[in-house]
Parts: structure tokens; C-alpha cells; sequence
């Protein structure tokens, strides 16, 4: 548990191993609830979440991991990101020594077990064992507005998630299949998945809960215009 938001933001980190053990239903609720406080432009709350536990979610995690051993076709609704050759620096360093970090340090897997990859990947669209499992969409129209909200949301529940004592871990990979997503969560065509989110209690003893990645100084990132002591 975070006891402020300086130790929330701290202790954050994207969990890719859960225990088992459910959320209520209500704390869920609460977290939505203080997350509905974030900022939208024009106060628009653009937002909605579709909450999946149980029977539900087992049986849309059987649907996406048909699609990703069918014939996996990835069918994004907009560019989220850039083809592997068309990264730029630094963007592809750090992509690329995440990568590293995360399969060959932590999990032993070599660049060229594609199968091994695979099957971590895999691990995805069963939120990586969370009970929880929840799907951001937004309105599709003004869609970069929307989309600027639906990061501030998803930042607010992450924390408010980390004060509660939970993990978290945002998932861009459900926007491969949103086809599948619309048919099992009868999403609207006025509305696109922004991402998916595994909530619920981190595995300490899986060996990914040793994965840590670093962030830049801040003066790597920021240009002070005016005096130290504004």
C-alpha cells in the first residue's frame, strides 16, 4: 500500500504476474470512481471501461488467443506506434534494452525463441493472471483529445490502484484484435479501445517481479525558461 502519491508513483510499475486472489467488486468501483476525477477537456469524459472478471474474461482471453495462433492478424484501428525499422533515436535504444531486459535478463529467453516469445506474449490477453481485467475505449471523435484523457485516466486509476495496495500493468496489446474485443464486449463503432489494464495483486515470488526499468534525469527531459527561484 502507498501511503502518498510520491510513494504510489514510486512503487508503480507495470506487474506482469498476478496471484489469483479476487478484487471486490466495490473496491473496483471506488478506484473507477476517484479515476472519473481526472482532467478532460471541456470536462468531457470521453472514457468507458468495461470490467471483466470470471466466466467473462476467461472466455474473451480464449477468443484473442484464437485470433493471435489463427492467423494473427494485427488490425489496429490507429498508428499507436511505429514499425520496428522505423524507430528513432533515442526511442529505439530504449525499446530495444527493454526488450532485452525483460526476456533475455528476466526471463531467460533468447532473441531468436520465437516460440519462447510468443508464449509470453501470449500471456497478454489472459491479463497476465490478474482477476481483473479491465478495457479503456473512448469516443472516436475528436479522437486525439480523447485519447490525451484516457492517458490522464488511466494514470489516476494506476495510482489510486497502488495507494489500495494493488498492481497494475497497461496493455497496448489488446488493440491488435479489437475485432474480437467489439463481438464478446458489443463495443460500439463510435467508440475505440485505447488499451486494455490487468488489475489485481502482484506475484512476489514469480521471478518477473524482479523486472525493474530505468527512467531519464530530469534534465534529460526539461528546459527551465526563467529564474531558479520562480
Amino acid at each position: 500500500m502507498a501511503a502518498t502519491v510520491e510513494e504510489a508513483l514510486l512503487t508503480r510499475r507495470s506487474v506482469r504476474a498476478f496471484r489469483p486472489e479476487p478484487v471486490p467488486r466495490a473496491e473496483v468501483e471506488r478506484l473507477l470512481a476517484l479515476a472519473a476525477r481526472s482532467a478532460s477537456n471541456s470536462n468531457c469524459q470521453p472514457w468507458h471501461v468495461h470490467v471483466l472478471t470470471g466466466e467473462p474474461k476467461r472466455r474473451l482471453t480464449e477468443a484473442l488467443w484464437q485470433a493471435l495462433h489463427g492467423d494473427g492478424r494485427v488490425e489496429r484501428e490507429f498508428p499507436y506506434q511505429p514499425a520496428p525499422e522505423d524507430w528513432e533515436e533515442p526511442f529505439r535504444s530504449r525499446r530495444r534494452k527493454f526488450g532485452e531486459s525483460l526476456y533475455r535478463d528476466t526471463l531467460g529467453i533468447a532473441a531468436d525463441d520465437t516460440e519462447g516469445r510468443l508464449g509470453h506474449h501470449r500471456r497478454n490477453y489472459d491479463f497476465f493472471g490478474a482477476p481483473v481485467g479491465l478495457i479503456l475505449t473512448v469516443s472516436r471523435r475528436p479522437l486525439a483529445g480523447a485519447l490525451v484523457d484516457a492517458g490522464l485516466f488511466l494514470q489516476a486509476l494506476m495510482l489510486a490502484a497502488r495507494h489500495a495496495g494493488l498492481d497494475t500493468c497497461p496493455q497496448a496489446s489488446f488493440l491488435d484484435f479489437h475485432p474480437v474485443l467489439r463481438r464478446h464486449l458489443a463495443i460500439p463503432d463510435d467508440r475505440i479501445v485505447v488499451c486494455g489494464l490487468a488489475l489485481g495483486h502482484a506475484d512476489h515470488e514469480h521471478r518477473l517481479s524482479r523486472h525493474r526499468t530505468p527512467r531519464e534525469p530530469v534534465a534529460g527531459f526539461t528546459t527551465f525558461h526563467g529564474d531558479e527561484s520562480a
